[in-house]
Order: structure tokens, then C-alpha cells, then sequence
């Protein structure tokens, strides 16, 4: 099987990387306004409530498939699942912040969300030592 093809997800992609600021920081930014219009979409606006509808200002829409603070949301996008996870480094200080993308249609499309991903967690690394 290619890479990045599941049996049950389909095409997926994954970017992470440890950023240094706390789990809680990284929290408050990823699940608040700024933080969720860089990763989900301008305009998005996210009940903590699984099945919740959101739209975003793009006309993207989807719903909270789980929701659990400090550790991960899961929504739908359009056709496609979207996930951002934290899990603190060993030493507390540091959060390994995960984008994760599945049911992709394509290489191609896993590809163009690749680069997608890697822009946006620069996009909020760079917010979050800005603060």
C-alpha cells in the first residue's frame, strides 16, 4: 500500500512538530478565534460539543466530532476529517502540536495538504512567539 493510503481512512497526512511554549498556551491559541482561523478557517467558530455544526467564512462546512480540552478537537471538513492534537514533551515546558488530515481523495491531494499543514503550523508557530 502507498504511503499515507489506509483501508480505513483513505489518503492521509500528518504534520507535527514541538514547539516551545506549555500545553496550555498552545491550547488557548489553537482552540481560540486566531489560533482556529489559521487551522480550520476564517470565520470558524467551534462549539465544544460533538456534532455541532460550523461554517467557516470560506463556506467550508462541517461539525465538532470530538472536542477534548488541552488534548485534541476532531471535526469534519467538506468531505475530509481534520484533527489537532497536543501532548506535552517530558518536560513540561514544551507541546508536540499534531495536524492530522484523512479521507483525502488522492497522492495528489495529500500532497498540495502536506504543504497546506506545514505553512499553517509555521503560521502558528510564529503567532505563538510573537505572544
Amino acid at each position: 500500500m502507498p504511503t499515507g493510503l489506509t483501508k480505513d481512512a483513505g489518503w492521509q497526512i500528518g504534520v507535527s512538530r514541538t514547539l516551545p511554549h506549555p500545553v496550555a498556551v498552545v491550547w488557548e491559541f489553537v482552540s481560540g478565534p486566531e489560533g482556529l482561523a489559521l487551522w480550520l478557517g476564517p470565520g470558524a467558530d467551534l462549539t465544544p460539543e460533538r456534532g455541532t455544526p460550523y461554517r467557516t467564512a470560506d463556506g467550508v462546512t462541517g461539525e465538532v466530532r470530538g472536542y477534548r480540552p488541552a488534548d485534541r478537537i476532531r471535526v469534519t471538513h467538506g468531505t475530509t476529517t481534520v484533527q489537532v492534537a497536543l501532548a506535552p514533551a517530558a518536560d513540561g515546558a514544551r507541546t508536540m502540536l499534531r495536524f492530522h488530515q484523512e479521507h483525502l481523495t488522492s497522492a495528489e491531494e495529500r500532497e498540495r495538504r502536506r504543504t497546506h499543514w506545514q505553512h499553517v503550523m509555521d503560521r502558528v508557530a510564529a503567532a505563538l512567539d510573537a505572544r
